[in-house]
């Protein structure tokens, strides 16, 4: 009987092993979620243009409090919207810091089967590549 508590996903970016397509476990695979809101530019995927947030634009903005709310209502209503069924809306809290030339940004949320709560911290930037594109 399988596991429900930890089920194997296909791994994001898609690669395939010697043994086949890499998977993912479900804490893995919401990260993997998360990070393609975050990273994916709105209008890049042809059938579904208002997925993703694309942070790395906001990199560029100047550093005041109303862009940063503004950031974290896109993620939180994008990301409700992104793991809707593995996340719990109710559970999700956004927040978004900069630091420095960063973007630091930290997810955390309940997964809906379970009620495990997950928090990851995400830094958008020159330090870590992610920024410079």
């Amino acid at each position: 009987m399988p596991n429900l508590a930890d089920p194997r996903y296909l791994k994001f970016p898609f690669r395939v092993g010697r043994d086949g397509p890499a998977s993912s476990a479900r804490a893995e695979h919401v990260r993997e979620q998360i990070e393609q809101v975050l990273f994916t530019d709105p209008g890049e995927r042809v059938f579904h243009p208002e997925f993703g947030v694309g942070l790395r634009s906001l990199l560029f903005e100047p550093n005041a409090q109303a862009l940063r709310e503004l950031t974290r209502k896109r993620l939180l209503a994008s990301l409700a919207d992104a793991l809707q069924g593995e996340v719990d809306p109710r559970t999700l809290e956004i927040e978004v810091d900069p630091d420095g030339e960063r973007l630091q940004i930290r997810v955390a949320y309940a997964l809906a089967a379970i009620g495990h709560r997950e928090s990851h911290a995400i830094a958008i930037g020159p330090a870590n590549g992610r920024g410079n594109g």
